[in-house]
């Protein structure tokens, strides 16, 4: 039998000139690539809803709305914008390309159409957006608190895990519920200060770790671009035993371990995983180590923890 390689991605092609579909689609389908096809911008971006691909080819004029109606709207949903958008212009709309960069496209392919120059742009795209979303992939799924601000501390980027802290941090210091576009006021404040006192310099260098409270620490490191920073922000490593906090907060020892593994950063589910037992067990022994240390949320307890302890 013979044996199917395996495709080298899916692209959609937007034109609405049968010449080219076919030139672009055999062109697609001999370098393995697995081609859909679309007419207008409408079609094109309904049939998205069903299968997305990994690169679109947009034709610039078409009828209906046009390939920068087109990459506009695909770009304002979160579910279509990561995807590549290539340009297909004739020289005479080239002037055009900057408003269609201005929409979100990456690239442009001039007509008439060239095949090997296809392929090429093709598989620099294709490779680029691939490992992109293998990085966004690995900080979305691990541990790795990071948050990049601009010079005012206004959010430019981070991580799942930094969301978590930041709310952490701002309920251990009674402050409202982090927002995703700025540092929290105390953190902002820190932030203000070391920028006036170190000077962009020493900002082009990674820090030694400041610790903003009991249990939370943070690195300023270089940052690629212009004017914004990188802050790597982390976790004490709390290295109390079972015994230490049975004994200072007057807890059970599977109280005291639980506490000790939340104090860690583990959730529920890992919890039990270590302690062999099942997270509703550990959670309903987390009410009891609430309504002894007198607060209410796991961030509360720790931070109590780093107090007493």
């Amino acid at each position: 039998m013979m044996e199917v390689s395996a495709s080298n991605g899916t692209v959609l092609i937007v034109d609405d000139t049968p010449g080219n579909l076919a030139l672009l689609s055999d062109t697609l389908s001999e370098a393995n690539y697995r081609v859909l096809v679309a007419t207008d911008g409408c079609s094109a971006i309904e049939q998205i809803q069903y299968v997305k691909p990994d690169i679109i080819l947009l034709d610039v004029m078409m009828p209906g709305i046009d390939g920068f109606e087109t990459c506009s709207r695909l770009k304002a949903d979160p579910a279509t914008a990561p995807i590549p958008v290539l340009f297909m212009t004739g020289l005479s709309e080239l002037d055009d390309l900057l408003r269609g960069f201005g929409e979100g496209a990456l690239d442009y392919i001039v007509k008439p159409i060239r095949p090997a120059e296809v392929l090429a742009r093709i598989e620099v795209h294709l490779t680029q957006s691939r490992n992109l979303r293998r990085a966004e992939s690995l900080l979305d799924h691990h541990e790795f608190a990071a948050v990049a601000v601009d010079a005012a501390g206004g959010i430019v980027w981070l991580t799942p895990a930094a969301r978590e802290w930041l709310a952490d941090f701002s309920e251990l210091q009674g402050m409202p519920q982090a927002a995703d576009d700025m540092l929290p006021e105390s953190l902002h404040g820190w932030f203000q200060r070391w920028l006036r006192q170190s000077g962009r310099n020493d900002a082009e260098t990674e820090s030694d770790a400041h610790r903003l409270a009991p249990g939370f620490t943070l690195r300023v490191s270089a940052c690629q671009n212009p004017d914004e920073y990188l802050l790597l922000l982390q976790r004490e490593d709390a290295q109390w035993t079972p015994e230490t906090l049975r004994d200072k907060l007057k807890l059970t020892f599977r109280e005291a371990e639980i506490l000790m593994w939340i104090a860690r950063g583990k959730t529920n589910k890992e919890i039990g995983i270590i302690l062999t037992t099942s997270p509703r067990t550990v959670n309903k022994h987390l009410e009891h180590i609430f309504e002894k240390l007198g607060v209410s949320t796991r961030a509360a307890a720790v931070a109590m923890v780093l107090q007493r302890a």
